[in-house]
């Protein structure tokens, strides 16, 4: 809570949100540094109207100011892999039941050509 009380703080100040969500991702274990950084750079490209800021300690991606997507690294909460999760602002209802979070234990081309799809839906 301290920590997201700080970006509360730092956002009303006007603070470079990319610049610290990068920073965030900087300061991550390799794993979850090479995974991180590879999904702000797909994030980015996929949902440019996205904007990077930082959600309890996690980078996250907002639209008008409310979260849309999120990474969760393995290391964050000891688990065995990072997360991408999705917000209820994430437009991937399917039905009466669908996922908001996957677990990521790598990154292949499949799986990067599924997020691009989950980005672009997310944000109609």
């Amino acid at each position: 809570m301290r920590e997201r009380a700080g970006e509360l703080r730092a956002a009303a100040r006007g603070a470079d949100e990319e610049r610290a969500v990068l920073a965030k991702i900087a300061a991550m274990p390799a794993a979850d540094r090479a995974m991180g950084e590879r999904l702000h750079a797909i994030i980015r490209a996929a949902a440019p109207g996205l904007a990077p800021k930082l959600w309890y300690g996690m980078p996250a991606y907002a639209k008008g100011g409310k979260v849309v997507c999120f990474f969760q690294g393995a290391q964050k909460f000891g688990t065995r892999y990072a997360t991408l999760g999705f917000s209820d602002q994430a437009t991937l209802d399917e039905g009466r039941m669908w996922p908001t979070a996957f677990a990521l234990k790598e990154l292949a081309a499949a799986d990067e050509a599924r997020i691009r799809e989950l980005l672009q839906r997310a944000v109609r």
